[in-house]
């Protein structure tokens, strides 16, 4: 039996029904952009950004609560007193400068593997939803039925570049054993790349573990092909939970998001370039730390952004301020030459409306113009990441598709065969049905699926379909029509086999009883 990606088994029957899927799922390329970035910053108050950062880690320092981080810190040379570790500048340099500045996602399926960090970039769904509006548009806990079904919609769009992880929380299944089944689903329902759980240690152990049956020890260790995340407690603090998860990362050379958990004049300053200040030297901790667990690790310089409202103190999304902090994070990751994070087309708003359209749509271009590398929460995010909504999940995803096209930049292929229609015409006259049009009319500008142009008559006599319900049945459609891209049998019997013994050696324990 010849094997054309990893984990995955040619069969007649499934080329047969692939060949008969009518829906386009290929998945575009990775971004690679063409615009030029917006960079509001002067070399001058980049050094000052840096500066000023340096001096926090040199003076005020980074408290890391864990022994073996502590002691870790000591052997590569940082003063280290009880748990504050001060990092001279001159170490975080040489540290952060073993960070690769590029390197290739490889997903199960070749076809899909991503260039990645300069001027790459890929969309990955939100994560983490306690609740999420389903194919009815009705809020509700969800089940590990909802998030498989994410992770197909994610196979599916073309624009999306990763299954992510738990995009909802299962609340089906043990709260202990959930890693391992959100997983599994990451894996089996999709071929493109996925994160992997860092709830714990022995979590981020067991995603590394499942992820070695599925591609190979030996090919894992010299290969990336999954993601953490690790937030940071800011200001300034780095918990045993996170630096566990992240060693388990780091030394089978797998990317971490070194990731400071911003909420802007609450536990930052109340000030934009001190915020980045403060930042900074969170994120430049953590990554120089993944280079004492194993030198030219891939890593990544991550944040989640919100800002707080001074009237109820809940995070916002799409202010202006983000966006300023996203063009100034962009600097400085490229001042340190390592590809960077950030989050995307963030809502707070409660269902899928106006509020969230626009909130999206400010933070997005926000992060096209920053150059972000790892689009997070590309698609689904509302309610403060509080749901994952369907039909928002769908016309993200659109979104990204039109940001893509954007940041591409202008496509001057054809400008010569497109002028010599202008003479053709003439005054007066029309392109619609000259031959260059009707060979271009399809590539030529986007088209989008989800946004109604029609006139208001043709809208009302084909129902007055508003945009959310479009969304739902274009979700349901695309469900109806997935064809899972098949695990070799082998690969996916040592993968349950893997679970069921996990899953006899943790005790299940449920939210409500979880320990915090």
């Amino acid at each position: 039996m010849s094997v054309d990606a990893v984990g995955t088994a040619r069969r007649g029957r499934g080329a047969r029904k692939a060949q008969r899927q009518t829906r386009n799922v290929t998945m575009l390329p990775a971004l690679k952009r063409k615009l030029p970035l917006t960079e509001p910053m002067t070399p001058d108050q980049i050094e000052k950004i840096d500066a000023a950062s340096m001096d926090i880690l040199e003076n005020v320092g980074v408290q890391f609560r864990d022994d073996i981080a502590l002691a870790d810190w000591k052997r590569a040379g940082a003063k280290v007193v009880d748990e504050m570790v001060y990092l001279d500048r001159h170490l975080v340099r040489e540290l952060i400068a073993t960070i690769p500045e590029t390197f290739t996602y490889n997903a199960r399926n070749p076809a899909n593997n991503l260039p990645f960090g300069r001027d790459h970039g890929m969309f990955i769904p939100m994560t983490g939803a306690p609740f999420l509006r389903d194919l009815d548009d009705v809020r509700r806990n969800p089940t590990l039925d909802d998030l498989a079904n994410f992770h197909k919609l994610s196979h599916m769009l073309p624009a999306i570049h990763s299954s992510a992880h738990h995009i909802v929380e299962p609340y089906d299944h043990p709260i202990s054993q959930r890693h391992l089944r959100i997983t599994y689903s990451s894996m089996k329902h999709s071929d493109k790349t996925f994160m992997g759980m860092t709830t714990s240690p022995k979590n981020a152990e067991d995603v590394i573990e499942m992820c070695g049956l599925l591609f190979g020890d030996d090919f894992i260790d010299t290969h990336p092909v999954v993601t953490g995340n690790c937030n940071g407690n800011s200001p300034l603090v780095w918990d045993e939970t996170m630096l566990g998860a992240l060693r388990a990362f780091s030394r089978r050379n797998q990317p971490v998001l070194c990731s400071p958990f911003v909420l802007g004049g609450a536990n930052t300053p109340a000030s934009v370039p001190a915020t980045v200040a403060q930042l900074n030297a969170e994120a430049l901790s953590a990554l120089a730390y993944t280079q004492v667990v194993r030198k030219g690790a891939p890593a990544i310089y991550g944040h989640y952004l919100s800002t707080v409202s001074m009237k109820s103190g809940a995070p916002m999304a799409g202010t202006p301020e983000i966006s300023l902090m996203n063009f100034m994070i962009g600097q400085m990751a490229r001042f340190y030459g390592v590809p960077w994070r950030t989050s995307n087309t963030l809502g707070g708003a409660k269902t899928f409306d106006a509020q969230a359209g626009y909130e999206s749509a400010m933070t997005m271009n926000a992060v096209l113009m920053a150059g972000a590398n790892y689009m997070w929460h590309s698609a689904g995010w509302n309610e403060a990441g509080m749901h994952c909504s369907t039909a928002k999940f769908i016309v993200d995803a659109e979104m990204c598709e039109m940001g893509y096209r954007m940041a591409e930049g202008i496509n001057w292929t054809d400008f010569e065969a497109a002028m010599s229609a202008v003479p053709d015409v003439g005054p007066g006259g029309h392109y619609l049905g000259h031959p260059h049009t009707l060979e271009n009319f399809q590539k030529a500008f986007f088209m989008p699926e989800m946004f109604d142009n029609n006139s208001i008559e043709q809208w009302q006599a084909e129902g007055s379909v508003e945009i959310t319900e479009r969304a739902l049945i274009k979700a349901r459609a695309m469900l109806n029509e997935y064809e899972e891209p098949k695990l070799d049998d082998g690969v996916n019997e040592a993968l349950l086999d893997y679970i069921a013994r996990r899953e006899r050696e943790i005790p299940a324990v449920d939210a409500l009883n979880q320990d915090h």
